[in-house]
């Protein structure tokens, strides 16, 4: 796959928020969505026609795309076209500010686009209908194919304005893709971009495929399959499509994790009988054990700044979360609360961990901060897992197993999103059932 360049052609105006009166409350998930206006974006009369194109109807699809992703958020309230009275064109020149006042538009967001020469020119605007004045403008240039990333794009530079916390919507989800009956399951690596458009099977499901995590710097992709029977950890650059093979790993009870600078990965494995964790370098492949316990020790993540690592151990008797220092040194347990506590991952941002518990026979998945204090559990569920954190930290995307039918036959499995503040779950679309998620970097960064 090649590699999508956009350049920056315009940016207008500021990002000073001393004056901007707009306000986002990104605490309180959907309870106050701020009323927002995304006009069609304008096709300029001097639009080029490209076969098997239509490009009278792209500035619409744009600016479906941009609601879509601001109403996924439960921050955003995008308001029905139908109650526009200005044309795009001229709104895009000039807002007739009391006109979209009246709708009770907090912000609205018009745009125009030019095909040129086989080169897609997005321009965008994002207004502050309270202050009667533009708060950003942009323009990107790219190939006509790439204009959902071009949304996407649109919606980070817009929500980062609004939220004054970067965006997540030009990132991509790796997944297991599932299928079959449940005892004789077909599972392939699959990437699609975090609306759930352009799916693409990275493996044939010729070998079990099990927990692919991105690499936080770029776009290399390390997950586990079974070799023969043999457990076996691949890197895969989604760019390139280059593979190579890590290593067998014949005793390995977690797959591997990058660290924050993606050059080493970190794992557990069993070896002379006993589950410990270790990393390797991924230049030189040199493995270093980090823990050595009698007790089983898997399930390492690194904190954002490659100082410490979260792991889990049932070392305590039951299975808990703990801390250490990425060398393994003061190692301290964390939880203390009922239940078992698994798959602990560390926020983006280094205030949180994420988990998964289990209590009663039932699955939860829960945030707290790194020492342990703070346990909030966000959903429950019959069989709910492995959660993976959103790129800014504010979502967490996780699977969920759930049965067919009051009798319990049958079976599903899929991926689902919740707000670390506990509102706003809602079900991701895939192609098949999905498990394994792990949410990638920003594209554009």
């Amino acid at each position: 796959m090649k590699k999508i360049i956009f350049t920056l052609l315009l940016y207008i105006l500021s990002w000073n928020n001393t004056h901007a009166l707009i306000t986002v409350d990104i605490t309180r998930g959907n309870l106050d969505p701020l009323p927002i206006a995304v006009s069609p974006l304008h096709v300029d009369s001097e639009s080029e026609k490209i076969p098997s194109f239509e490009t009278s109807t792209l500035g619409e699809e744009i600016s479906k795309i941009i609601e879509k992703n601001f109403k996924s958020t439960g921050l955003f309230n995008p308001l029905k076209k139908a109650s526009f009275v200005q044309k795009p064109d001229i709104a895009h020149l000039k807002p007739r500010f009391e006109d979209w006042r009246l709708i009770k538009a907090q912000a609205l967001v018009t745009g125009k686009l030019l095909i040129k020469n086989n080169k897609l020119k997005v321009e965008f605007r994002l207004w502050d209908l309270t202050a009667a004045k533009e708060m950003v403008a942009l323009s990107f240039t790219t190939t006509p194919n790439n204009w959902r990333r071009v949304a996407h794009i649109i919606s980070d530079k817009i929500y980062e304005r609004l939220t004054g916390e970067s965006g997540y919507f030009d990132t991509r989800i790796a997944f297991v893709s599932e299928t079959g009956p449940k005892n004789q399951r077909i599972k392939k690596l699959a990437l699609m971009d975090q609306d759930g458009f352009n799916t693409k099977y990275l493996t044939l499901g010729n070998e079990l495929v099990l927990t692919p995590r991105f690499n936080p710097t770029n776009q290399l992709v390390t997950y586990l399959s079974y070799f023969k029977n043999m457990p076996r950890v691949y890197l895969l650059d989604i760019e390139t499509g280059i593979q190579e093979v890590v290593g067998n790993f014949p005793g390995m009870t977690f797959a591997p994790r990058f660290s924050p600078d993606g050059k080493k990965i970190i794992m557990s494995f069993a070896k002379d009988g006993n589950s410990d964790i270790y990393s390797m370098d991924l230049e030189t492949r040199v493995v270093e054990q980090i823990t050595k316990h009698p007790s089983i020790d898997t399930s390492p993540s690194y904190s954002p700044d490659g100082k410490y690592i979260t792991f889990n151990s049932d070392r305590s008797g039951l299975q808990q979360i703990y801390v250490m220092r990425s060398d393994g040194t003061q190692v301290k347990r964390i939880t203390h609360g009922s239940g078992l506590y698994g798959t602990p991952v560390w926020s983006p941002r280094g205030d949180l961990i994420a988990f998964t518990k289990v209590r009663k026979g039932r699955f939860y998945i829960g945030v707290m901060r790194s020492d342990g204090t703070g346990e909030r559990l966000l959903t429950e569920n019959f069989y709910q897992e492995a959660p993976s954190w959103s790129p800014n930290g504010r979502v967490l995307i996780f699977y969920r197993e759930t049965k067919s039918d009051s009798k319990g036959k049958g079976f599903s499995a899929k991926l689902w999103s919740i707000d670390i503040t506990g509102y706003n779950e809602r079900r991701l679309k895939t192609e098949t059932d999905a498990s394994d998620p792990s949410w990638s970097s920003l594209l554009s960064k």
